[in-house]
């Protein structure tokens, strides 16, 4: 009888920590994707832009070639370099026929990567007869889960109208990283570097 009660007194605790852990959400919304994940690649695309150097005349008129660039986010991650060349103190020209320099960029990594660490028991299903299956949450004595964004960047520069190569830069790489650490079910944390910003720079007309 004393096993027997405590065996129950086990379960009814381990049940308790559940209800208690089981209230909270971190999704209010259902979007295809989270905010976090969006910032992760934009991040990592703004490092990587802006370690690419452009070895070409000062007063080059730069059309952005981005035919071959391809990636998750790819839009922003090209607005992104071409900010980036207007920063250096080139000027960009929507008119290849107009342009002095071709810069045509390409993209070999814009994507996630994810780790997950758990000691503790993982979530897993249990069949219950003529009612389909229970899905026993999972228990962490110890959790860490890392998403790392990940960039990678390159661009090569040729004459507009001879079409020999002026400058071809290395790959570049950007990283972003958030990370969520649970220890005893109920205690967390967080830590990311997504919010670190380029100072603004303007330019006068005169």
């Amino acid at each position: 009888m004393r096993f027997e009660f405590k065996r129950a007194s086990f379960v009814v605790s381990v049940l308790s920590v559940i209800a208690l852990t089981g209230c909270t959400t971190v999704r209010e919304t259902d979007p295809a994707r989270t905010a976090t994940e969006q910032l992760l690649i934009s991040a990592a695309a703004d490092r990587a832009a802006e370690k690419l150097v452009f070895n070409i005349p000062q007063n080059s008129k730069v059309f952005i070639n981005a035919d071959n660039f391809e990636g998750l986010d790819g839009k922003y991650a090209i607005g992104s370099i071409r900010d980036h060349v207007l920063r250096q103190g080139f000027a960009i020209t929507d008119n290849k026929n107009d342009a002095d320099t071709i810069v045509e960029i390409r993209a070999g990594a814009l994507s996630i990567d994810k780790q997950e660490v758990l000691v503790g028991i993982p979530n897993f299903d249990i069949p219950i007869p003529l009612a389909g299956q229970f899905t026993f949450p999972e228990i962490a004595l110890f959790k860490r889960e890392e998403q790392l964004g990940v960039a990678k960047f390159a661009a090569t520069s040729y004459d507009a109208k001879k079409g020999t190569l002026e400058n071809s830069t290395s790959p570049q790489f950007g990283g972003s990283e958030h990370s969520k650490t649970v220890l005893l079910f109920l205690i967390s944390w967080s830590n990311d570097n997504l919010h670190a910003t380029t100072q603004p720079v303007s330019r006068s007309s005169n």
